[in-house]
């Protein structure tokens, strides 16, 4: 709409578009949008010298883009901001969700198999039990990560000059077994499990994981898909839709819970890392959607006994998932002033409760994991005979300022991981663009925090600093001495997303400075209106980079 002023002094009244007029505006940029994009995939990964037809991208591109126009139409109609969110989630989740392929989540080859074994009524644990043949034929068909783990180096064919040139397919949706083997793509795994091709591998058992709870909605969509009809690959994409469901769920009781900062939570359960394990078979679909519910739960100014809750119960399941270091967790509702406390029961009381409860689920994990445990054996030590927890423990205490330098040379070679936010797959498969422009987003989202209803006052903000940095300090701490051979001068085993709740808290800091440096004049209800554009988008195209790479890329193909 537009108006103003004519040059008689007269106002005249903003022009307003028909709602067709609009929706036929919007959708018909993004049909172009789809059109150019599709040209550019054809152009550029040489999609028509491969033997793809021009019309299948540009169909497929121009409706991808429409779909999103009008889901970004009909968001706007959609009462209040945290439908409006959630539904957001779940659209950009489903496609991750089918952007990613199988088995390509860091441990999700363990993560299926326990919970396809859950959907099956399976609520022991036995390694000599198998599963349905196709299990194994997908197994085999996609047996792991597909982008460092099978690099390889030579010289192939240029397809444009035919000239020999040197290729190399780290960072490509290519593997290749040995320096003369051939070069595969992700479309000759899903053509080898959809073959039907029987497998020469041993069938496939029961995996080295004791978790039930954490694994249930993974295990609902799978039993529906398997009650429909569908095969091992339907129950994966069912099951990453099982728990994008509860992400999505628990995001939007996040989001109705805040009182403050909303864009900023919108912008860490929408970042691409976050979604990419929400719409996985990983169990930190549910966990970062607790982590979110607490840390929302503690922007209300006023607790009721319903709040403190609902506080105990997300904390005692996060610690029913990850067990020990979210301990941490319980101790947050003593940052509340007591003006902010309506429970009968003391503060310190509700603490006690979450971290006794959250004790007991961890012994009650761990014995019911040994008691209905069968089969088993022995089971070797994670990260192999050189890790020795006792041993770690003990040259962290009488080495400190060692460790020290261990955390800090650590946390530089992984670029403080907030630049890692586009790092994908088992820590192999590095979006550029995502890990340049996550931070920016990031901050554009705490910007749209400083309305001054959206302060959240220096005790809280305080309180949440330091437990972000003994969470972090304690992460590395865990990942040193579970998984890094004793004295090693790097930690083995850390990833961005075990931090992704430390960003959000970041997002909270930078909104408070921004806040007294800037003095804006941005109001809540802008703010939530701009931040769903941003942090959507910004999901959106995430997804669509990701589908780039492992169906798309690579810039150029290896001939052999």
């Amino acid at each position: 709409m537009g108006g103003g002023i004519t040059k008689t002094g007269r106002r005249f009244a903003p022009t307003v578009w028909p709602p067709a007029a609009r929706w036929a505006f919007v959708l018909a940029l993004c049909a172009a949008a789809g059109v150019a994009f599709s040209y550019y995939w054809r152009v550029f990964y040489g999609l028509d010298a491969r033997g793809i037809p021009p019309v299948w991208p540009t169909v497929f591109c121009v409706g991808l883009c429409v779909a999103a126009g009008v889901a970004a139409l009909a968001l706007r109609h959609l009462p209040g901001f945290a439908a409006r969110g959630a539904v957001c989630i779940a659209l950009c989740g489903v496609l991750f969700a089918f952007a990613n392929p199988p088995l390509q989540t860091p441990d999700e080859t363990e993560h299926y198999l326990r919970t396809y074994a859950i959907s099956m009524g399976r609520l022991d644990f036995d390694a000599a039990r198998g599963y349905p043949a196709d299990v194994t034929r997908l197994l085999d068909a996609f047996p792991g990560a597909w982008v460092n783990a099978h690099t390889s180096a030579g010289v192939g064919q240029d397809p444009d000059t035919g000239e020999e040139q040197p290729y190399n397919t780290a960072g490509y949706a290519l593997k290749q077994y040995g320096k003369d083997g051939a070069v595969q793509s992700v479309a000759d795994s899903f053509a080898q499990y959809l073959g039907g091709e029987t497998p020469a591998r041993d069938p496939a058992t029961e995996p080295v994981s004791f978790l039930i709870l954490p694994f249930l909605p993974g295990a609902l969509g799978m039993a529906l898909a398997r009650l429909a009809g569908l095969g091992a690959l339907g129950c994966l994409y069912a099951g990453r839709l099982g728990n994008l469901a509860a992400y999505t769920l628990l995001c939007w009781l996040a989001l109705r819970s805040a009182q403050k900062a909303k864009p900023a939570f919108l912008c860490g359960m929408l970042l691409p890392i976050s979604l990419y394990m929400g719409a996985s078979l990983s169990y930190d679909a549910t966990l970062l959607g607790c982590y979110y519910l607490m840390l929302a739960l503690l922007t209300r100014p006023v607790w009721t006994a319903r709040t403190a809750w609902v506080y105990l119960a997300a904390c005692v399941f996060a610690n029913g998932a990850k067990p020990y270091l979210n301990l941490l967790w319980a101790a947050l509702p003593l940052l509340l002033p007591k003006r902010a406390w309506q429970p009968r029961r003391p503060r310190a009381l509700w603490a006690g409760a979450c971290l006794a409860l959250s004790l007991a689920l961890t012994v009650f994990v761990e014995q019911y994991g040994v008691l209905m445990r069968h089969n088993y054996g022995v089971i070797a030590r994670q990260g192999g005979e050189a890790v020795d927890g006792l041993g770690q423990l003990g040259f962290v205490l009488q080495n400190p300022l060692r460790y020290l330098a261990v955390l800090l040379g650590t946390l530089y070679e992984n670029d403080f991981f907030i630049g890692q936010l586009g790092l994908f797959g088992w820590k192999d498969l590095p979006i550029a663009f995502l890990n340049l422009t996550g931070p920016l987003v990031l901050a554009a989202a705490a910007l749209l925090c400083t309305a001054p209803p959206d302060a959240l006052g220096r005790r809280r903000l305080g309180g949440l600093g330091v437990f972000a940095a003994l969470y972090g300090v304690g992460a590395m701490t865990a990942m040193y001495i579970t998984y890094t051979p004793v004295g090693m001068v790097r930690i083995v085993g850390l990833q961005t997303r075990y931090f992704l709740p430390l960003w959000l808290v970041l997002a909270l800091a930078l909104a408070a400075l921004a806040r007294r440096a800037l003095a804006p004049r941005l109001t809540q209800a802008r703010a939530q209106a701009l931040a769903l554009p941003l942090c959507g988008g910004y999901a959106f195209l995430g997804a669509v980079l990701l589908f780039q790479h492992y169906f798309v890329g690579p810039v150029y193909v290896v001939y052999k």
